[in-house]
């Protein structure tokens, strides 16, 4: 991949990227920071990254082992974040509907909200997410299924204003 062709990678797919890794941890300056350092490790390997071949999923995958080996550190990390957080300026509100959403995730198995945002906002297919993640296709659909289960009540809810 050349030097341009990884602008337009990154211009087109840091804010999906983030999105989906955000829905994943359920923490956005989390998902940003690990986003960010993967498209850093991305750039260094970049003559080997083909565009045809999903450096996407490379990316993602790699932002998402980043989020697991700091959520491994502990508290350390949260606190500095919690830290730079205060001093950072006032962010728009979310809209009702992406919180409802990433409340509702955040009731998940890590597994369970990994392959339901894997297969639903990235749109991969089951074999595609039982690849990235390295788990079986029939794992996948049980997790995927767990999930829609789990979803639907909570998803209800909100809707209905209970």
């Amino acid at each position: 991949m050349t030097d341009e062709e990884f602008e337009e990678f990154y211009a087109h797919s840091v804010k999906p990227l983030v999105g989906q890794v955000y829905l994943m941890t359920g923490d956005l300056h989390e998902a940003q920071d690990v986003v960010q350092e993967a498209f850093v490790r991305a750039w260094g390997r970049r003559a080997r990254l083909d565009a045809g071949a999903g450096p996407e999923a490379w990316v993602r995958t790699v932002a998402w082992r980043l989020a697991v080996s700091r959520w491994r550190r502990g508290r350390r990390a949260a606190e500095a974040w919690r830290r730079h957080s205060e001093a950072a300026p006032a962010a728009p509100e979310p809209d009702p509907t992406t919180v409802a959403l990433t409340d509702a995730l955040r009731g998940l198995s890590d597994r369970q909200r990994r392959v339901a945002v894997l297969h639903y906002v990235c749109d991969l297919s089951v074999a595609q997410v039982a690849h990235e993640t390295g788990i079986s296709a029939g794992t996948v659909k049980t997790h995927l299924s767990r999930a829609r289960a789990a979803l639907a009540p909570r998803l209800l809810e909100e809707e209905h204003g209970v």
